[in-house]
């Protein structure tokens, strides 16, 4: 069976950049990272989430961070240089991503955006991020996501 690419991997593979697609089972009651790492098999601080937030003006804003960890929105809002920050309501998501709930990608999105990540994804060979669709899974080497994405890498979580 061969996978359907997603705008993200279309997005990779015209900046030449290498990944492995990997295929999970969707449970529309668990569609978070913790599912994702227990259906792939892969460690939890692998699996990056995509996070969709909203600033000032209603500026998009993403922020990639390790599966079971919490997104520090006073640390997002301090490095973006804005008041604050908060979660996009999922209502919104699809028309400001172009994605849905479990399969929101940092890659492909088409509105303007900062994007930012954990910086504990320097340390690692590979973390995998979502394709855009649930049930799909990016997996490639961090440094090349920050280096396309043009990422801020901070501590973003709450500790």
């Amino acid at each position: 069976m061969s996978i359907k690419k997603t705008n993200a991997m279309r997005e990779l593979d015209k900046a030449k950049i290498k990944y492995e697609a990997i295929e999970y089972k969707v449970d529309e009651e668990y569609l978070g990272a913790i599912h994702v790492a227990s259906q792939t098999g892969n460690d939890i601080t692998k699996v990056f989430k995509t996070l969709a937030l909203t600033g000032e003006k209603d500026e998009l804003i993403i922020a990639c961070i390790p599966g079971s960890d919490e997104l520090n929105l006073k640390k997002i809002a301090t490095l973006a240089c804005i008041k604050k920050v908060e979660m996009l309501e999922l209502k919104k998501l699809l028309e400001k991503t172009g994605y849905v709930r479990g399969g929101c990608s940092p890659i492909g999105i088409k509105k303007k955006h900062r994007s930012f990540i954990h910086e504990s994804c320097i340390e690692k060979d590979f973390i995998f991020i979502s394709a855009g669709l649930k049930g799909l899974q990016i997996k490639l080497n961090p440094k090349d996501l920050i280096e396309f994405l043009n990422m801020t890498v901070s501590n973003i979580i709450i500790e």
